[in-house]
């Protein structure tokens, strides 16, 4: 009879995971995605509105994976959308729309337009219904994998 978990938080989740040796990818994959759709969703809702380019050009992105059973996922911006976001000044130099909304900007006249920080302000206020997300979907899946 298989032996059930049950995990209360993130911690007990990476210990879990040591016990069990070597984790499917899926659980790893499956539990990273969750909470990055979460964030995906509350940045898009923080993002500034003018014409929509910004909501629209947000994607959930893979970084390679380096570790066996690691998975990272980033919310970023779609390069496909590059056209719209980078702009070139008159003088030559380049600029990131979404990076400046983000981080902030200097006018012309030198003075400096503070950034919202729409998604650092999204990962924080949302880090505990991530990794709550996280937990709830690593600990089904490995429930599951340990059944079969």
């Amino acid at each position: 009879m298989a032996k059930k978990f049950k995990i209360e938080g993130m911690k007990e989740l990476e210990r879990t995971f040591q016990r069990l040796g070597k984790v499917p990818q899926t659980v790893a994959t499956k539990a990273a995605r969750s909470g990055a759709t979460i964030l995906l969703k509350a940045t898009r809702l923080k993002a500034p509105m003018d014409e929509g380019n910004l909501r629209k050009g947000l994607v959930i992105k893979r970084e390679r994976r380096i570790v066996a059973g690691k998975t990272v996922y980033q919310v970023t911006f779609d390069r496909a959308m590059n056209d719209v976001f980078v702009g070139v000044s008159k003088d030559g130099k380049r600029s990131y729309y979404p990076a400046s909304q983000e981080y902030g900007y200097l006018t012309a006249n030198g003075g400096y337009m503070p950034g919202d920080r729409f998604m650092r302000n999204a990962a924080t206020d949302n880090a505990g219904s991530i990794e709550r997300k996280m937990v709830e979907v690593a600990g089904k899946a490995i429930d599951k994998a340990m059944k079969g």
